[in-house]
């Protein structure tokens, strides 16, 4: 009997876009002799089941359930793929765990915790992970540029402290451009954090667990003529991404042992991809942030570090959502 599984997309912020693209990858590359697959998509409108054919219907909120050629669908499990608000940030989550119902990705407390990228450098930090120097600032307590130059460094980014895809981050070289930063990011998110630079090399490493196992996914090098690796950089092609990594089996160890410490300490689930800084000059990992529901299209990265492995996207997608079944 084929596990009926809502693939759920779509989301409430600008990240909604990546969102229907990650989708149509995994929809293709779902086994569908072991999966009935069901597009959910939530957005501004409303919770609609889309099918192939047919009209689109409302999802049933009080169980999540839908109506498919007059039947009802309960589903055994959820695929998650919106990036952003409601599904990275545990708000589905929680709503999944009330419904008892399993789901591929973070718990709903981890994924609320790494969606703040502040709280996520605090807890790596506490326990032993390096990570830049930064700020937190809240639109309610303003706080000036100058007080913010005492206590960081410049260069140093300014970035919405909720959120992903790099919308409304900046880089700040000189003091005079901090104000318009700080204001750009605010537009995003009604918390913003402010992070010193650290000069090095950038990594992004898919993790994920099965059968109790945390395995690390051959490790990506970004190298962006940007000047940092923002949505341009990400989506419109304006980055080189080497995977695996031409890197020393040092820094591979390194950078292999933070990943799998972070999906640890962070008590991760599914497949999740950490952000790193290798600074060459004190030999080691920064952490940067840690993606809970990572991007799946074509054109991103956790795909692309499957097929390095030596993996189909079909047998990955299995392995995902058995273990969101088991």
């Amino acid at each position: 009997m084929k596990k009926k599984i809502a693939l759920v997309t779509g989301g409430l912020s600008g990240e909604a876009q990546i969102s229907y693209k990650s989708a149509i990858t995994v929809s293709n590359n779902t086994d569908r002799e072991k999966f009935e697959v069901f597009r959910i998509d939530i957005n501004e409108t409303g919770w609609w089941y889309t099918p192939e054919q047919g009209e689109k219907s409302a999802v049933d909120k009080s169980d999540f359930t839908i109506i498919d050629q007059k039947q009802k669908i309960h589903f055994d499990a959820i695929l998650l793929c919106i990036h952003g608000t409601p599904g990275e940030d545990g708000k589905l989550q929680g709503y999944f765990d009330m419904l008892q119902l399993p789901y591929t990705s973070c718990d709903a407390a981890t994924s609320a915790l790494t969606f703040n990228k502040r709280y996520t450098v605090a807890v790596a930090s506490f326990a032993g992970i390096h990570v830049a120097k930064s700020l937190h600032l809240f639109k309610h307590t303003p706080i000036t540029s100058k007080a913010v130059l005492e206590n960081l460094q410049l260069p140093v980014f300014v970035k919405p402290n909720n959120g992903g895809s790099s919308i409304g981050m900046s880089k700040v070289v000189v003091s005079t451009d901090l104000d318009a930063a700080i204001e750009k990011a605010f537009k995003e998110d009604d918390q913003i954090l402010i992070e010193e630079f650290i000069s090095g090399r950038e990594f992004t490493i898919g993790v994920f667990k099965t059968k109790g196992v945390i395995t690390v996914l051959p490790i990506t090098e970004i190298k962006t003529g940007n000047t940092f690796f923002d949505f341009e950089a990400k989506y419109l092609g304006k980055s080189e991404e080497i995977t695996p990594a031409i890197i020393t089996e040092v820094m591979l160890q390194q950078l292999a042992l933070a990943a799998k410490r972070v999906y640890e300490v962070m008590n991760c689930r599914g497949v999740v991809r950490i952000d790193f800084i290798y600074q060459e000059a004190s030999a080691k990992p920064y952490m940067l942030e840690v993606n809970t529901v990572p991007g799946q299209s074509e054109a991103s990265i956790i795909p692309q570090q499957v097929l390095a492995m030596g993996w189909k996207l079909k047998d990955f997608y299995t392995a995902i959502l058995e273990e969101a079944l088991n």
